[in-house]
């Protein structure tokens, strides 16, 4: 019989986290940007739920993959106290963002009393989660001019413009979004840029050389996921990142790696995925198709090992 201290494998890995019990030799994984709180990581698809909440067995392949730190991505005020939860759920190895994303940005008009007080909301959660070592980041915020149909321009610049001076009373770094926006988007920093000194990171970064170019002079991070090397130009691009400000993340749920993809002739000796299976198929032991997870960090950092023609141990340490 097992004996009753003995210590399940979750537990152990994030022991291992928290005492840094790791070997010299392993590589280790920061996920960046992974929405965590996300319902599909509770077995939610669709509004529905498929399959039992498994974000358990998610963060079990996440250390078992070499992942040591995630950056839980809050979305709105809802979603922010929930990054916080699983910040507080698993310290050491989570981290959270407060912020409301720029698709997002109607609910400052829509908030029960009014934007100011939604505003004083994120800045008393952002303020007690950054002092109690949980909140790490001010965002997910920005602009996003390719999904309007979410929130007009008008609305998305004012909340943004008000979040980061919100960022600037914090001060706290910033993880930002940009979408088609990149002029707007730097005008709106380069206004408060000598009042941001801790900067941020610029994350699922998509934009043009030039663009990338700009938000590197302005002296911020640009993070690389899936969505950021699917053509030859993201490519390109991310081979020009100076890898001193380059930061990797999976954006989990979202933009997986494909074999369609331009970046799928630079995973040749990658780490391979566990299985993935449909959701009406769920197990423990599977990943499930169409459903990005924190474990898929390794092959974002062997995807940009090989574009830069570095070592993914280089990569990774950076």
């Amino acid at each position: 019989m097992a004996s009753s201290t003995a210590l399940d494998p979750l537990t152990a890995g994030l022991n291992a986290v928290t005492n840094g019990a790791d070997k010299p030799t392993t590589i280790r994984y920061a996920d960046m940007g992974i929405n965590l709180s996300d319902q599909i990581f509770r077995g939610v698809h669709h509004g529905k739920q498929a399959h039992e909440d498994d974000l358990r067995h998610v963060i079990q392949r996440a250390l078992e993959a070499g992942v040591r730190k995630m950056m839980v991505t809050g979305s709105d005020l809802t979603e922010s106290k929930n990054a916080i939860r699983l910040a507080e759920e698993y310290p050491g190895l989570c981290y959270a963002t407060v912020g409301v994303h720029p698709c997002s940005a109607k609910t400052f008009q829509e908030y029960r009393d009014g934007p100011d007080a939604l505003l004083a909301e994120l800045k008393k959660l952002a303020q007690e989660s950054r002092d109690a070592g949980k909140a790490t980041a001010f965002g997910e915020v920005g602009l996003d001019y390719d999904r309007l149909h979410y929130c007009d321009k008008e609305t998305q610049l004012l909340y943004f413009a008000k979040q980061l001076d919100l960022a600037i009373e914090l001060q706290m770094p910033l993880f930002l979004h940009s979408r088609a926006a990149a002029s707007d988007f730097e005008a709106l920093l380069k206004e408060r840029l000598d009042r941001l000194p801790k900067r941020g990171l610029v994350h699922s970064f998509t934009g043009t050389l030039q663009e990338m170019r700009n938000i590197v002079e302005l002296g911020f991070d640009v993070g690389i996921n899936g969505c950021s090397m699917k053509t030859e130009e993201n490519i390109a691009v991310v081979k020009e990142v100076p890898l001193e400000r380059l930061q990797i993340e999976t954006d989990g749920p979202w933009c997986d790696m494909r074999p369609s993809h331009a970046s799928a002739q630079y995973l040749k000796d990658a780490p391979e995925l566990p299985k993935a299976v449909k959701k009406e198929k769920w197990s423990t032991k599977f990943m499930v198709k169409g459903r990005n997870e924190p474990c898929a960090i390794p092959r974002v950092a062997w995807a940009v090992a090989a574009i830069k023609g570095v070592s993914v141990e280089e990569v990774c340490e950076q």
